[in-house]
């Protein structure tokens, strides 16, 4: 065993109103209470923050943001502030996702902006990075896993990158129903690892926790989790169900 202590989130991305992603909570309430030796989170959209943080109240359920803007405040119409995350209790927050990627332009610099706001007010960043099925299939996956581990951790010093959560998400695997098989992803996790030791040390790089996302079911979470440098799932769509999310956080590794 790693001794890091497995991390399972689920990102409910833009489902649920806020009456729905209570009732959701209050049925994972009960089938997650049971587990303390794994840390469980949710990431409900922004809209509902609020109402899930008061739903949290007693649990060991932890809340999280799908994104952020990197500013304190100012005119930035339809943006959230960390600061304002933070008040609603998150403690962590998503960045850098393959569809803020894809779909909004998210870029290395913008994601590193994001990681240094994030960090200075004590919230954990869980940055995402993987490549997509063109990039895989040229055999670049590993030097597009570096290029965007460099520019997201630009200008951090050890102690703040070993605060980060990292999630490998190969772009290919999701919302697809296609998974990197366990082989695939533990490359990609030791490569990431072996990255972390070379840029900064091996006490970072042993200790920070990396997520596999990209189709994780009930059905393939425990052949996942059984990889050494494994250390959890950023979950999609088997979050939105309480009966699979459940299922995959009592994985057996």
């Amino acid at each position: 065993m790693s001794g890091r202590m497995p991390l399972m989130a689920g990102n409910w991305k833009m489902y649920f109103t806020v009456g729905e992603a209570v009732a959701l909570l209050e049925e994972l309430k009960g089938g997650i209470s049971r587990f303390d030796d794994r840390e469980v989170v949710v990431a409900p959209p922004f809209t509902a923050l609020s109402a899930v943080a008061s739903a949290l109240a007693g649990s060991p359920i932890r809340l999280a943001a799908q994104n952020c803007h990197w500013e304190s405040q100012g005119a930035y119409t339809g943006e959230i502030a960390p600061a304002m995350l933070k008040d609603l209790g998150c403690r962590y927050v998503i960045v850098g996702h393959s569809e803020r990627r894809q779909y909004f332009g998210e870029t290395d610099g913008s994601i590193n902006r994001k990681m240094v706001a994030l960090l200075a007010l004590e919230i954990v960043p869980i940055l995402c990075v993987g490549e997509t099925l063109e990039q895989r299939q040229a055999g670049e996956t590993l030097r597009i896993l570096a290029d965007q581990l460099t520019g997201a951790f630009e200008g951090l010093k050890d102690e703040e990158v070993g605060r980060v959560v990292l999630a490998y998400e190969p772009v290919w695997a999701i919302g697809t129903g296609h998974t990197a098989t366990p082989e695939q992803a533990q490359e990609a996790h030791a490569f990431i690892r072996d990255r972390l030791a070379d840029r900064f040390n091996n006490e970072v790089a042993n200790g920070i926790r990396i997520l596999y996302g990209g189709s994780v079911k009930p059905e393939n979470v425990d052949t996942l989790m059984a990889q050494p440098d494994i250390d959890g799932a950023l979950v999609g769509g088997a979050s939105l169900k309480s009966a699979s999310f459940v299922r995959i956080v009592d994985f057996v590794g």
